[in-house]
């Protein structure tokens, strides 16, 4: 009996601690009319692709008082985001845009997870998974706990809002074996890439999600014109289709609820550039961003 009382008294202790660990890091709002907006993302090469653009819709916008910072290594996932940081490694690249201009501030193989992270009182922080593993939920225990853990303790901003970005599915013909976890099926792929957002939602209390994925997926069911179903090698964006767009999607997410400015209308199309877009394709973009962005709410 005195064993089964010590066991008792032993789960009860587990439940307690487990139970009490989701209010101990609680999520929080975006912010609202901030003199600066500080986004960090911590993700790999396609939180890359998805704000590449970002600071010339900010420009466009006429939009001065946002800081970007962008902290990643080609393919990381969320596991190994937790052991750079414990390992103090020193794998990441770390970007910056102060004045809606991209700047490297480490190089690839040079930055550190908290060269990012405690570089500035970040207001809102992205996560993601790594593409082969974005839809497989047992990929995301225990480490998406553990990386929510790691931010709150290491932000400098307590009140940081922690959101998602959802990515996308591989090009139907992309032959790479990561793609043989979803056998080949973009629209298995897709589905379980859904699944497991709905499930962090809920469970991890992320409400705010940028749904490049469900524009990206939206878009390839239409007459749109592009190669590879916008990606450039099959599971990377575009530089001109796929990272606009993902881009505007971040936009309507993150700039429209803080700041009241949408991303329609927005004029920057990468003028001059050989990337550049017309205005009705601009339009096009913009609106499944618009939609895209409605899809978690």
């Amino acid at each position: 009996m005195k064993k089964l009382f010590v066991a008792g008294v032993l789960a009860l202790f587990v439940f307690l601690q487990t139970a009490g660990a989701q209010e101990f890091y609680p999520n929080h709002p975006l912010p609202q009319q901030p003199d600066t907006l500080r986004i960090l993302a911590i993700g790999n090469s396609f939180s890359d692709d998805a704000t590449e653009y970002l600071p010339g819709l900010l420009e466009a916008a006429g939009i001065h008082n946002v800081i970007l910072g962008r902290l990643y290594i080609g393919g990381c996932t969320l596991e190994r985001h937790c052991q750079e940081f414990e390992t103090n490694g020193h794998e990441y690249v770390y970007k910056k845009s102060v004045a809606n201009q991209w700047e490297t501030i480490k190089k690839y193989k040079e930055g550190s997870f908290m060269d990012g992270l405690g570089d500035e009182p970040w207001d809102i922080i992205t996560l993601q998974q790594g593409s082969p593993k974005s839809g497989r939920w047992d990929s995301y225990d225990p480490w998406l706990p553990r990386l929510i853990e790691i931010v709150r303790l290491n932000c400098s901003n307590p009140n940081a809002a922690i959101v998602w970005h959802q990515t996308w599915a591989y090009a139907h013909n992309y032959e790479n074996r990561s793609f043989a976890n979803y056998t080949y099926s973009q629209e298995l792929m897709y589905a379980c890439i859904e699944s497991c957002v709905a499930k962090l939602r809920k469970d991890y209390d992320i409400p705010v999600v940028m749904a490049s994925g469900v524009a990206v997926q939206n878009l390839r069911k239409t007459n749109f014109p592009t190669d590879r179903e916008f990606t450039r090698d099959g599971f990377h964006m575009d530089y001109k289709y796929g990272r606009y767009l993902t881009a505007c999607v971040w936009f309507e997410t993150l700039i429209r609820p803080v700041f009241g400015v949408s991303v329609k209308g927005n004029t920057f199309r990468n003028q001059g550039t050989e990337n550049e877009i017309t205005q009705k394709e601009a339009r096009t973009l913009q609106k499944a961003a618009i939609q895209a962005s409605h899809y978690w709410k």
